[in-house]
């Protein structure tokens, strides 16, 4: 439950950034790949989502995309998804920031997105050279077939728009999120022990701003003592609670 300071604070905010990890896709069934269960045939599911991979077998890795693609596929947003869009439309400010990679906050109806992981339904061409080498274009096939994937533009190969392990962040969706972090008065952190940097560094630099800070975890989280609030219940109960204690049906 949250408290009536929480929801003054939101309905006195002028700037507001939701920050979200796989805690809110979980809801909607969106499975993590990571851990005891992130494995696919007999890979591990991190050791395919590599550059290095990519190069020693980008069939392989391709048809490892293509079945999260169909496992994403019939999924839909969740209550958690719905109430961050509707939280847009309440601010002239709002920026959302989402270290998932599965579309799910877009089809909700949130426009203004920085997607931290990338978005595995874009793609882009490998060849630095290319004009498409900085261009992703959402591809909704499923599968992608013939694979591995080309570039009409010169024939290189395609990879799907996501960061890899070992890779770096796109430095423009990374310098947007922290200056949307940097200028908000209310963050609410999601579904997200927010322990990978740069997220990690967020809730506390918006802390330290003088915004207010939410945290939205079904777990305590290590982050939770240094919150404005924490809130012990999925997003999916959570959010559209808050959004209904702060504007109403």
């Amino acid at each position: 439950m949250f408290s009536q300071r929480a929801v003054d604070a939101l309905k006195e905010a002028e700037s507001v950034v939701v920050l979200t990890g796989a805690g809110v896709s979980a809801e909607s069934g969106v499975p993590t790949f990571r851990g005891a269960g992130g494995l696919w045939r007999e890979y591990s599911a991190t050791s395919l989502a590599t550059p290095e991979a990519f190069r020693a077998d980008p069939r392989l890795v391709w048809e490892f995309y293509n079945y999260r693609r169909e496992v994403l596929a019939p999924l839909a947003p969740n209550p958690g998804h719905y109430a961050i869009a509707s939280l847009e439309d309440s601010f002239a400010r709002f920026t959302l920031i989402t270290q998932n990679i599965d579309n799910l906050h877009r089809v909700a109806g949130t426009r203004e997105i920085v997607e931290l992981h990338g978005n595995i339904w874009r793609v882009r061409c490998t060849n630095l050279g290319c004009e498409r080498y900085t261009l992703a274009w959402e591809n909704r096939d499923v599968p992608i077939d013939p694979l591995p994937p080309r570039c009409e533009a010169c024939e290189s190969l395609l990879r799907p728009h996501v960061v890899w392990f070992g890779e770096m962040l796109d430095p423009e969706q990374l310098r947007r999120a922290l200056v949307a972090v940097d200028d908000c008065d209310y963050l609410i952190v999601a579904g997200t022990s927010a322990a990978v940097q740069p997220a990690a560094s967020m809730p506390m630099t918006a802390s330290r701003g003088g915004a207010f800070v939410l945290e939205v975890n079904p777990e305590p989280t290590d982050i939770s003592p240094y919150m404005s609030e924490a809130v012990q219940e999925p997003s999916g109960v959570a959010l559209p609670r808050l959004l209904e204690a702060a504007f109403g049906g």
